[in-house]
């Protein structure tokens, strides 16, 4: 699981750190530098007061501490992001559904559609478009309160098959007064692999990237059995 701490964000933060410890060295340096000619030029009986370089040598030493903070937070953030990396590949080969209105359709097989009314509609339709926008598929869905379920297998209106590619599902209900009831989906598809996006990570299903905050539950997809 990761929070919303992203990649990008992860190296900005560690960049500034290290820039930050660099200008120190160099402040640090200079000040060493002028307090060791002003030490080599004082009068000797009239010494100088040591007291301004004893709070600048202390200041020095609170920002290197508050550096050296920030470079463990910085390691302690790499550290959670290469986790979720990790954690992220556990779904690889696996079947999830995630909360989404698009989905990828491989050319075979079916695709489960989760959906959710807060209330009982009088009619609930289940339409689906390619990426183009084009009206594919179009039915009657059950219009009941509450979790819902219909499966896409690619039909089309003309009887085709639809082709592989990324599709977008959308439940238009409508109550008794003919009031638009507004429908969350979920649906299924197969990960293929991970990859990061802006410094986010993502699940690949087909061509789709999903966040794996959208992520609702996996499961291990079917086993095909072959026949001797």
């Amino acid at each position: 699981m990761t929070s919303d701490v992203t990649l990008t964000g992860a190296a900005t933060s560690a960049q500034r750190t290290q820039n930050q410890s660099v200008s120190l060295g160099q402040d640090f340096s200079q000040f060493l530098n002028l307090l060791t000619t002003q030490l080599k030029h004082q009068d000797p009986l009239n010494p100088m007061d040591s007291s301004e370089f004893t709070n600048q040598l202390v200041q020095f030493s609170q920002v290197e501490q508050s550096i050296n903070t920030n470079q463990k937070l910085d390691n302690l953030v790499n550290l959670q992001i290469n986790n979720g990396l990790s954690y992220s590949l556990g779904y690889v080969g696996k079947d999830i559904t995630y909360a989404s209105a698009e989905m990828n359709f491989d050319g075979t097989a079916p695709i489960n559609v989760n959906y959710g009314m807060s209330t009982t509609a009088m009619s609930a339709i289940a339409n689906i478009y390619d990426e183009k926008g084009n009206l594919v598929y179009s039915k009657s869905v059950e219009k009941d309160e509450g979790p819902q379920k219909f499966t896409w297998n690619g039909d089309t209106m003309s009887g085709d098959k639809a082709e592989p590619g990324t599709y977008s599902i959308e439940i238009s209900a409508f109550d008794s007064e003919s009031n638009p009831i507004e429908v969350s989906t979920a649906v299924s598809g197969y990960v293929r692999g991970v990859e990061t996006q802006n410094g986010v990570i993502n699940l690949l299903v087909g061509d789709r990237a999903v966040p794996l905050n959208n992520v609702i539950n996996a499961i291990e997809p079917p086993r095909q059995t072959t026949q001797s």
